[in-house]
């Protein structure tokens, strides 16, 4: 089983030195989450930064907002990411659930679903060379309209150019599909190549079933990558605080408190590692929001 590091928000300066850490200490991912109406770093933009800073480990969105962004630009962005790092990047996907975001970037939230059903099949499309059709459906989803006429596109709009470059990666860079509602799960077996489940082991099998039953019958090649992510915060007492109150705050949104607190004791996160392990994962990812990235070495030793 590989493990992964999920980077904190706070300080996206600091981001390098974080991900040349990671690497220095043998992990082999980094990943960001996604929000826009919040106070994080754009994930896209600085994965490629990090990419600059990296010569090995992989870079991971985990996960990034589809339904949010325009599907010909985002194409254009992971190609290019993708292109750039050598084939390092993994696009962790999904469709968010916050209100604001969606209200910040005009879409619908009752249509992020359907959204990123059609951007997963037009992103595959994109980076195979074909052109795009002009209907993107996050301009639909946003203007709930019936026509090119209102997209700004005027009557008889057709499809575009390829939009280039192309990736590294045939067909584009891995997709991993993140999300616990059953529609999330079937967009595994349809559009992506794993799954990742921010989860405890006990919770996460029954998601794991389903992804994998889905998988067979679709009559995919193999098995679907796992990856799972926890939440930690490691270190000194003032090190788990921060980590703490910064995990407390991204999901404040929820009004559950303790929703998404940090594993703080290492004999429990190296029970969970072994469980992860046990459970057939590919890659564990520790999620830190705490700051302090001598977090690295000590969470290197809980890896088994």
């Amino acid at each position: 089983m590989e493990f992964g590091l999920g980077l904190p928000i706070n300080d996206p300066a600091r981001l390098p030195e974080w991900a040349r850490l990671a690497e220095e200490d043998g992990f082999a991912t980094v990943a960001l989450l996604d929000r826009l109406a919040y106070d994080n770093p754009e994930p896209l933009t600085a994965l490629a930064v990090l990419a600059g800073a990296t010569e090995r480990i992989r870079l991971q969105t985990e996960v990034l907002l589809g339904p949010l962004r325009s599907t010909a630009l985002l194409a254009k962005q992971v190609a290019t990411l993708d292109r750039m790092s050598s084939g390092r990047f993994v696009l962790g996907i999904g469709v968010g659930g916050r209100e604001d975001d969606h209200a910040a970037a005009g879409v619908p939230l009752n249509q992020r679903g359907r959204i990123l059903d059609a951007q997963l099949a037009d992103l595959r499309k994109i980076w195979g060379g074909s052109p795009y059709p002009a209907t993107d459906p996050v301009e639909a989803g946003r203007a709930g309209a019936a026509g090119p006429e209102n997209w700004g596109l005027g009557a008889g709009a057709g499809a575009t150019a390829g939009i280039g470059p192309r990736p590294v990666t045939a067909g584009g860079p891995p997709i991993l599909i993140g999300g616990f509602a059953p529609e999330a799960l079937r967009r595994v077996a349809r559009y992506a190549d794993g799954f990742i489940c921010a989860a405890p082991p006990a919770w996460a099998a029954g998601l794991v079933r389903t992804v994998n039953e889905q998988w067979d019958e679709a009559g995919r090649a193999g098995r679907p990558r796992l990856v799972g992510q926890i939440n930690v915060a490691v270190g000194s007492a003032e090190t788990i605080e921060r980590g703490s109150r910064a995990v407390a705050d991204y999901y404040a949104f929820t009004g559950r408190p303790g929703w998404g607190a940090p594993m703080t004791d290492p004999a429990e996160i190296a029970e969970t590692v072994a469980a992860y392990r046990e459970f057939g994962a590919d890659e564990l990812i520790f999620y830190c929001y705490g700051d302090d990235p001598r977090q690295i070495e000590l969470l290197a030793a809980l890896r088994g």
